[in-house]
C-alpha cells in the first residue's frame, strides 16, 4: 500500500473526460449477460469493483470479452445463467452483491456469493427480506444479515414491495428478480431513487411503467441487446468539481458526464452554496442524459442538507463536508443515517480526519455540523479502508496549508484507479 503525499493546488485548468459511471456499468454488463443478442458496452467503468461484476457474470456463463475498451458480451437469453463452478468474490463491491441477489434469485441452480472484509461487514438484510418475502431462498451469517450469502434459486411468481426507506440497490434487486417471475411485479419507494436500472430496462426493450412512485414490470421482460455508451460517472466528478470550486483561478470542463436527475444531488446543494458550474451539450444518450460541466472557482455560503435530497448526493456527503469547511456559516447534514454503513462509518470517519485538519466539524447521530470558513492544514490522515473518504481527504489536502500525507491512498482504485494522474495533468 502506497501513501500519498499533497500540497496546496494553486490552479487548475483543462478539459477532461471520466470513467465511465460505475452504477451504469454493473447495470450494463449484467442486463446484456442475459439479453439476447450481442451488446457493446463502451466506455466502460475501471473500477475494481464493476470488475468484479464482470468476474461474477463470468463465472455465471457469461460470454464477456474485451475488444480495446470495449466489453463485448455476447447475451443469449433470460435462461442461460449457469452454475458457478465456485463461490462468487464481489471484491469491495456492494453494488455487485446486492444486485446479484436479484439476478440469481429465480434461478434454477444455487450459489454462494462473499467479499473482502469490508464488504462481509455491511447489512445484507435490506436485500434478503424484500426478495425472501416474495418467494426467494436467500440465507446470511448472522440472522441472515451478512455475506457470505446462500442463494437457492426457486420458482418466483408475484413479485410486490414497498421498500420502507429510499434505496435504488434494493428497488434495482427486486426488479432484477421479476424478470424471472412468473406474475406481476411491482415495486413502491417513498421518493424516486436512482432510475439506471428502469432506464436501462427500457432501453433493452423491457415493459416497464411507472405511476408516481410504483414500477411495474409489463409482460414483456426479456432484454434485447442493444450499444451501451457509458457516461462519465458523476461521482467521480465530484472530486474534480469541487477542486475546481475551491482552487483558486480554476476552471475546468468534464466532458459527456452523466447528469441524471436522480444522481445530481451534489449540484443542486452546490448552486444553492453559490458555486460558478454551468451545464453545456446536454442530451440522451443510451437513454441516460449527458452533458459537458463547466467549472470555475467560487466562494460559498452555508446550507441545511437533509430529506429528499440525501439519496441523490449520499457518496458525496464527505465532500460536502470537505467544501463546507470553506463556506460561510454554518452547515447542517441530517437525515444521512445511511453514511454510517457504507464501507467505513463516513460520518464517523471524515469529521475524525477534518478535526485533525484544523475543521470546525461534529459528528451527530445522522450527519454533521460543519461552521466555517476555516484555514486547513496539513495532516496525517488515515482512509478507513474508505476509497471516497480517501479521495475527499484528498481534496481537503489540495486545499491546506502545509503537506497533507493519505495513509495507504490506493484504495481509490475500487472506484476511481486514475484519480491522482487526472489531477496532476489539470496542474
Amino acid at each position: 500500500m502506497a501513501d500519498i503525499r499533497l500540497l496546496k493546488l494553486h490552479c487548475m485548468n483543462g478539459d477532461i473526460r471520466l470513467p465511465g459511471d460505475k452504477s451504469v456499468s454493473h447495470r450494463a454488463a449484467m442486463l446484456a449477460s442475459i439479453a439476447d443478442g450481442t451488446s457493446i458496452i463502451k466506455n466502460f467503468s475501471s473500477a475494481i469493483d464493476c470488475q468484479s461484476t464482470l468476474d461474477c457474470m463470468r463465472q455465471l456463463g457469461a460470454d464477456i470479452r474485451r475488444s480495446g475498451q470495449d466489453i463485448i458480451v455476447h447475451g443469449k437469453g433470460l435462461r442461460t445463467l449457469s452454475e458457478p463452478g465456485d463461490i462468487l468474490n464481489c471484491g469491495n463491491s456492494g453494488t455487485t452483491m446486492r444486485l446479484l441477489c436479484g439476478l440469481l434469485a429465480g434461478q434454477d441452480f444455487s450459489a454462494v456469493l462473499t467479499g473482502d472484509a469490508s464488504l462481509r461487514r455491511r447489512p445484507m438484510d435490506r436485500i434478503i427480506k424484500p426478495l425472501v418475502n416474495n418467494g426467494a431462498d436467500i440465507s446470511g451469517e448472522k440472522d441472515n444479515r451478512y455475506a457470505p450469502l446462500t442463494i437457492i434459486g426457486k420458482v418466483l411468481l408475484n413479485i410486490h414491495y414497498e421498500l420502507p426507506v429510499a434505496s435504488s440497490q434494493v428497488k434495482s434487486a427486486v426488479l432484477l428478480a421479476g424478470l424471472w417471475a412468473g406474475g406481476d411485479v411491482s415495486v413502491v419507494e417513498p421518493i424516486v431513487t436512482r432510475d439506471h436500472t428502469e432506464r436501462m430496462l427500457v432501453y433493452c426493450g423491457v415493459d416497464v411503467s411507472r405511476d408516481e412512485n410504483v414500477i411495474n414490470l409489463g409482460g414483456n421482460r426479456q432484454p434485447v441487446a442493444r450499444e451501451f455508451v457509458v457516461p462519465g460517472d458523476i461521482s467521480s466528478a465530484a472530486f474534480l468539481i469541487a477542486l475546481g470550486l475551491l482552487v483558486p483561478g480554476s476552471q475546468l470542463c468534464l466532458k459527456d458526464v452523466g447528469i441524471n436527475p436522480t444522481r445530481t444531488g451534489l449540484l443542486t446543494v452546490l448552486e444553492k452554496m453559490g458555486a460558478d458550474i454551468r451545464i453545456a451539450n446536454e442530451r440522451l444518450v443510451s437513454n441516460e442524459p449527458i452533458g459537458d460541466l463547466i467549472v470555475r472557482n467560487a466562494t460559498f455560503k452555508a446550507v441545511d442538507i437533509g430529506g429528499a435530497l440525501i439519496p441523490k448526493l449520499i457518496d458525496e456527503l464527505p465532500l460536502i463536508a470537505v467544501i463546507a469547511t470553506q463556506a460561510q456559516g454554518r452547515t447542517v447534514v441530517h437525515d444521512a443515517h445511511e453514511l454510517r454503513v457504507k464501507e467505513s462509518d463516513r460520518i464517523a470517519a471524515i469529521v475524525a480526519e477534518l478535526k485533525k485538519m484544523g475543521a470546525s466539524i461534529e459528528e451527530t447521530s445522522d450527519g454533521f455540523i460543519v461552521d466555517g470558513p476555516t484555514p486547513l492544514k496539513g495532516a496525517e490522515c488515515s482512509r478507513y479502508d474508505d476509497h471516497r473518504i480517501a479521495m475527499a481527504l484528498s481534496v481537503a489536502g489540495w486545499i491546506a496549508d502545509g503537506e497533507t500525507v493519505i495513509k495507504d491512498a490506493d484504495c481509490v482504485g475500487i472506484s476511481f484507479p486514475e484519480f491522482y494522474s487526472l489531477v496532476k495533468g489539470l496542474q
